[in-house]
């Protein structure tokens, strides 16, 4: 039933558990495991690179390499993709144009007026993924 998994992850504290339950997840189904990391586009973007001093791409490629070598490492077989865009429309466009039976994304569990204003990526994820999606919380 779940033989490619999506991972959506940005490198964060609620990625990286994520990533934690996606190999073991992978492990347990002998499922592939389609690592996804997407360089930020757009306003949003702009915002956070300026407040960071931060380079989106690389941090998509370390987020992506770093998920990458943790399920090769526990024997399960991935592949790594980087995108450019919004992370949300991008994570639903690759489950739509690949095979994806399952994505799997971290969620910070924003709420109130920080919610309002960045929305939720992991959100928009569920509404609109052709596919379940397996939210996972950061570490209390």
């Amino acid at each position: 039933m779940y033989q490619d998994l999506l991972l959506a992850t940005d490198g964060s504290d609620a990625a990286e558990r994520a990533t934690d339950h996606a190999i073991e997840l992978a492990s347990g189904l002998d499922a592939t495991l389609h690592v996804l990391s997407v360089s930020e586009d757009g306003p949003q973007a702009a915002n956070k690179e300026d407040k960071l001093r931060s380079d989106p791409e690389s941090e998509a490629e370390r987020a992506a390499e770093h998920a990458r070598d943790a399920a090769s490492q526990n024997g399960v077989e991935v592949t790594a993709d980087i995108r450019h865009g919004v992370p949300q429309e991008q994570v639903v466009d690759f489950a739509e144009t690949n095979p994806t039976d399952m994505v799997i994304v971290g969620t910070a569990g924003r709420s109130g007026l920080d919610h309002l204003i960045s929305g939720s990526v992991a959100e928009e994820i569920v509404r609109n993924a052709p596919v379940p999606v397996l939210t996972v919380r950061e570490r209390p």
